[in-house]
């Protein structure tokens, strides 16, 4: 890269850490990037450090050590987060969401990048103090809530699957029973998606009783791998008995009226975790 001037270097320097959430970038890596003196980097460094705080973007953790030097968490500010939640509850109250059976309508919102993009954000930041290496979901509706989680996050994703495929080699599988009928229904996920011993983020767009939820958490086991914890986008209320219990939600869907279409969606314990 060419030798640049100190404001376009912080403006460099931000948008790189932006996009490398969770991993240390050692001063050397900004110094010969930039042809610059450690020290300037240090002071560059000071300034973003005050613009993450002052703005909520986040913290910028200095590492010590040989190996050590600067690491961008992202986090969000707690009325950030209210507002974001209660954007949720309103889309999601929007009558004609309402599908026959009872069934809401969510593909526009898991569909939509810049929701998950800030959804993902807010989990992360939930998450920031805790020690991750792969977030885990289910194909096909939790795979673009689980990218925006790994990306803030900076881990790998594993999508779990009920079908074997073939392109992706050798495949552990396990039986479970579906929360919400006690149906038995096969659950799989490739051999090399999951380093034995990693801890997981487990995320899902929608828990009812947790069947789905319970059965990646007993996968995890297969693998030698440790559950950190669980996330959801939209949680039932209406269930007699869990199969999970520690998790945390953004939404409770408590009601759909199909006859007089009307849902009541709240506040999930996003807000008690954050």
């Amino acid at each position: 890269m060419k030798k640049l001037k100190r404001s376009g270097r912080l403006v460099d320097m931000t948008y790189f850490m932006l996009q490398h959430p969770h991993e240390i970038i050692s001063l050397s890596h900004f110094s010969e990037r930039y042809q610059a003196a450690k020290s300037s980097i240090s002071e560059d460094l000071v300034i973003i450090k005050e613009m993450f705080e002052e703005e909520g973007y986040g913290s910028l953790l200095t590492i010590p050590g040989a190996s050590g030097g600067v690491k961008f968490i992202p986090k969000m500010k707690e009325e950030e987060a209210h507002s974001l939640v209660d954007q949720l509850v309103l889309d999601l109250n929007a009558p004609e969401r309402i599908l026959p059976g009872g069934y809401l309508y969510m593909m526009d919102m898991l569909g939509s990048p810049r929701l998950m993009h800030e959804v993902g954000r807010l989990f992360a930041s939930v998450l920031h103090h805790k020690p991750i290496d792969a977030v885990m979901t289910v194909a096909t509706k939790g795979i673009p809530l689980a990218y925006a989680v790994g990306h803030y996050l900076g881990v790998p994703i594993s999508i779990v699957r009920r079908d074997h495929r073939i392109t992706e080699g050798s495949m552990v599988s396990i039986n479970y029973a579906s929360g919400s009928s006690d149906r038995i229904q096969t659950m799989t996920l490739a051999r090399r998606s999951l380093a034995p011993g990693s801890r997981v983020f487990i995320v899902d767009d929608f828990m009812k009783a947790g069947g789905t939820i319970h059965g990646m958490v007993d996968l995890l086991t297969e693998f030698g791998a440790d559950l950190v914890g669980i996330g959801v986008l939209v949680e039932s209320a209406e269930v007699e008995e869990r199969l999970v219990d520690d998790y945390i939600s953004l939404t409770k869907l408590s009601n759909v009226n199909v006859r007089d279409k009307k849902i009541n969606v709240t506040r999930g314990n996003v807000m008690e975790k954050l």
